[in-house]
């Protein structure tokens, strides 16, 4: 299954490297698509919003980004409703305690630096604030990844999420 999973993530890496070609037309925002603020807000919603819902703001460069704990450790990641798995860059694993240098990169794909290979790691949890889900199947991107991904394997445990044209609602 985590093979078909490798195979769908091309596209979806593919659109990091589309991403960064972004650029805002908006006179009041005219930063580079890298630049995001250090931090993504994220705020757990009350009865509005449903128990434990969290709601995103949308970035200046037009994304959604997500200061979550995985296992209890911050990871900023890139929303990506296209990405089939949550994708870890290797620096982030590595901060997160995964031993990159005795995983078993087994699976192809290909980012917007090109091909590179991945492996197959299960997450404890992933919060992004009170939108927790365990047990959650990621990739350890190789090389090729700037950005950790927080894709489906996340995102489609959720209850729903739901997207407005300036926030994105996650619901456990």
């Amino acid at each position: 299954m985590f093979k078909f999973t490798a195979i769908a993530i091309v596209g979806a890496l593919s659109a990091v490297g589309a991403a960064k070609a972004v650029t805002s037309l908006d006179s009041t925002l005219r930063q580079s698509p890298h630049t995001v603020p250090a931090t993504a807000a994220a705020a757990t919603l009350g009865d509005a919003g449903g128990a434990g819902a969290a709601q995103l703001t949308k970035g200046p460069d037009g994304h959604f980004w997500a200061e979550a704990k995985v296992d209890g450790r911050a990871v900023r990641f890139l929303v990506d409703t296209g990405a089939t798995a949550v994708s870890l860059s290797k620096a982030d694993a590595q901060r997160l305690g995964i031993d990159v240098s005795k995983l078993n990169y087994e699976y192809d794909v290909v980012t917007a630096d090109g091909r590179t290979r991945a492996a197959s790691v299960k997450l404890g949890s992933v919060a992004i604030a009170g939108a927790k889900v365990a047990n959650v199947d990621a990739l350890v991107i190789e090389s090729g990844l700037e950005t950790s991904l927080l894709g489906m394997s996340y995102l489609g445990r959720l209850s729903r999420f739901e997207a407005t044209p300036r926030s994105l609602i996650l619901h456990p």
